[in-house]
């Protein structure tokens, strides 16, 4: 026959059963096992766990505020940085975090700053959205990336900017592409590309690229959105513009702002430049268009600001070598001048770095990265140069 187990030794035995699950589940594993090895295996089972969940684990041994945050983005599309970090403080820095990402343009900068540190401080009017630009001058001087900045700072990342080329609604019906389609035509239900897209994304940069294409039409349908911060789609919901900031690109006035400027500086007052790129402006767009958004002019960029973007492009690709190849990117002497020389052209502005990166250095760096890969060599530093042909690529 079984012997029965005494009465106070069951209940032992589940107590400490109890206290072992207790303390595996709050991380205390000396705690939770009576011998050395089960401890030492133990530990070495919660590592391997741990690495394999990375930073971003299924299960949460606690659900606190980056937990709760997180879960309300995915419902609200409200980023997780707008409700965790100081908007405040942003606010304030806001001017000399764009200026580190867009070079040569600390006036347009500060414009935009102001206009948002009114917004956040409760000041500006709540029923318009926070600020509403029109970025004129040449192109590749960094109006696009200041959407980008505005977006990474202000609204969580880049994917919270919505980016319209308004040179496709250049006919008046196209209006409805904007809002959705009508009631009985292809289309109707599915929402317009503007409106679903800040249904989606209520907190976004939205950033309308060449509005000077626009038909007229397309132009008079954001009067409401500027004043009222809302639009109705064809199906008519109510669509909130009110937490949005629109950016509206244009080239119109890019001569006037080039003969006023000389190294990528004003030559004449602020003023007078408003004055002078009025009139162009006048001839593109209505009095009532203008009068509902603030006027930014972009300078042409200096050899300076040339370098300085150039840099800022190659620590970008430093650190994608970093991450993919634990290489160091050096650049030699001779490369910076090599590019600025290269850069004859300039209406393309920033643009014309880009190319040459992207069309020339990357494919020819790229070529030799994978090289050295299918040799099987280490690389530790890739060292770029310059010399009468082009480019020069060291590996070590």
């Amino acid at each position: 026959p079984e012997t029965a187990e005494p009465k106070g030794s069951k209940t032992e035995s589940t107590k400490t059963k109890a206290a072992k699950m207790e303390a595996a589940a709050t991380h205390e594993p000396v705690a939770a096992t009576d011998s050395t090895a089960d401890l030492a295996r133990l530990r070495e089972l919660m590592a391997e766990l741990a690495e394999a969940q990375g930073e971003t684990p299924l299960i949460l041994p606690s659900v606190d505020r980056n937990a709760v945050a997180a879960v309300v983005q995915d419902w609200t599309g409200i980023p997780t940085g707008r409700m965790l970090s100081s908007q405040t403080e942003k606010a304030l820095k806001l001017a000399a975090t764009l200026s580190e990402r867009v070079v040569g343009q600390d006036h347009a900068m500060e414009m935009i700053a102001r206009r948002v540190q009114t917004s956040r401080a409760g000041l500006g009017a709540p029923e318009k959205p926070v600020g509403v630009f029109l970025l004129c001058g040449p192109s590749g001087v960094g109006k696009t990336e200041t959407a980008l900045a505005l977006a990474e700072t202000l609204y969580g990342g880049e994917q919270n900017l919505i980016s319209i080329n308004m040179s496709e609604f250049q006919e008046a019906h196209t209006v409805s592409t904007l809002k959705g389609a009508p009631p009985g035509y292809v289309g109707y239900g599915k929402g317009g590309i503007l409106t679903e897209a800040v249904r989606r994304k209520p907190y976004a940069v939205i950033l309308l690229d060449e509005v000077e294409k626009a038909h007229p039409d397309v132009h008079e349908i954001f009067f409401q959105v500027f004043d009222k911060g809302m639009m109705d789609d064809s199906e008519g919901r109510r669509i909130d513009f009110k937490n949005t900031l629109i950016l509206l690109t244009s080239n119109v006035g890019s001569q006037v702002i080039m003969d006023r400027t000389k190294n990528g500086t004003l030559r004449t007052g602020m003023d007078d430049l408003d004055t002078a790129l009025r009139g162009p402006l006048l001839k593109v767009f209505p009095a009532a268009f203008l009068g509902r958004v603030v006027t930014i002019p972009y300078y042409p960029l200096s050899d300076a600001m040339i370098e300085a973007i150039t840099r800022h492009q190659f620590d970008k690709i430093a650190r994608r070598l970093k991450a993919t190849n634990d290489a160091e990117l050096v650049i030699g002497d001779g490369v910076m001048d090599m590019v600025k020389a290269r850069c004859t052209e300039i209406e393309s502005g920033g643009r014309m770095i880009d190319a040459i990166l992207t069309n020339t250095l990357l494919p020819e760096l790229s070529r030799g990265v994978l090289n050295r890969s299918l040799e099987g060599k280490k690389m530790t530093k890739v060292i770029v140069g310059a010399s009468s042909t082009g480019f020069t690529y060291s590996f070590e």
